[in-house]
């Protein structure tokens, strides 16, 4: 008998500074059998994120680090192709922490099943997924926005800052994104229903630069990205505002990161609050989120968009896109 086999991208090393294509290496790898209890499954969509770069670090964050010779680690749409499992039938298809896997063999209880059609099965990686969970969370129970104040969004066009900017709006907030390029910021603000909206790379004094957009002050800065742009921020905020420090992506790939404004003395002076989270401090409240940003996206009060790289071949390019601005929304690979 043939053996099974699975195509598997491989962390080849720790990368210095911004990965690059020796990074990752190809790799055919044999499937076992599925056990009782154990589901065989093939991917029909990767998630490429930024956290996935501290993974590719000696350095424990909040989840340990990956080793050379390691599968990629991430969350994947896939099909049960066979199930040992009693909640699952062949053809369902399900979130999985498969990672970089054409296939794999799994534990039925590591998978959530999903009600989605194969063709919107990709909203389960964005907007109902990981980066919807963590727009939701970190908007509104650690930045808890009020109707009249104004959110100032880092990373707006990316796939947790678009959507808490829309999730900040319904809640009645003048919202104001910071993006990377004009066309994000026609999308932010012709599509999304941003009041206003920034090209970082177009400007030298950001601080200046966003002020007049922000006449009334910053309330709550959600934070992507960090770097400049947050230094910049940081100048803005109001008396008790709310800093959301979601990701750093400016500082992922440094390897002497810059020295930026030191902010306790800012923050003392405006009574203000800068908290740091995980979105799975609050796992027990997921199906609450999920529901929730279902019925918006379904009745069309969010809005989302994907990039999406095609090919199996092409996921380490679809990842390495993520930090030159290469998505617009959530960077899935479609196989």
């Amino acid at each position: 008998m043939t053996t099974r086999q699975s195509q598997c991208w491989i962390l080849t090393g720790y990368p210095e500074g911004l990965p690059d294509a020796t990074t990752f290496r190809l790799e055919s790898r044999p499937l076992p059998e599925p056990a009782a209890g154990e589901v065989s499954l093939e991917a029909l969509y990767l998630s490429v994120d930024p956290y996935m770069r501290g993974r590719m670090s000696p350095v424990k964050s909040y989840v340990a680090p990956l080793q050379p010779g390691d599968v990629i680690a991430g969350a994947a749409v896939a099909r049960v192709t066979e199930s040992k499992h009693p909640d699952f039938v062949a053809g369902d298809l399900v979130l999985a922490p498969l990672g970089w896997r054409t296939a794999g063999v799994l534990a039925g209880a590591s998978l959530q099943k999903l009600a989605l059609p194969v063709e919107r099965a990709s909203l389960a990686l964005g907007a109902l997924g990981m980066p919807g969970l963590t727009a939701y969370f970190g908007l509104l129970d650690v930045g808890r926005p009020k109707p009249g104040e104004t959110v100032l969004v880092s990373g707006a066009a990316g796939a947790v800052g678009s959507l808490v900017g829309q999730i900040a709006r319904l809640m009645g907030c003048r919202v104001v994104g910071v993006a990377g390029s004009e066309e994000k910021v026609r999308w932010l603000t012709e599509e999304l229903g941003f009041h206003a909206a920034l090209n970082y790379k177009a400007h030298e004094d950001l601080r200046e630069a966003l002020a007049p957009l922000c006449p009334d002050g910053v309330d709550v800065y959600f934070d992507n990205v960090g770097g400049a742009v947050s230094d910049a921020a940081l100048g803005l905020i109001n008396l008790r505002a709310r800093l959301v420090i979601c990701g750093q992506i400016a500082q992922y790939n440094a390897k002497n990161p810059p020295r930026g404004p030191r902010p306790f003395a800012t923050l003392l002076v405006r009574r203000a609050r800068a908290e740091g989270f995980i979105v799975f401090d609050f796992k027990e409240r997921f199906p609450e989120a999920q529901r929730r940003l279902s019925t918006w996206v379904d009745d069309g009060r969010l809005r989302v968009r994907e990039t999406v790289i095609e090919g199996f071949e092409n996921v380490p390019k679809a990842f390495l896109g993520l930090f030159t601005g290469q998505n617009t929304g959530k960077m899935v690979a479609k196989l």
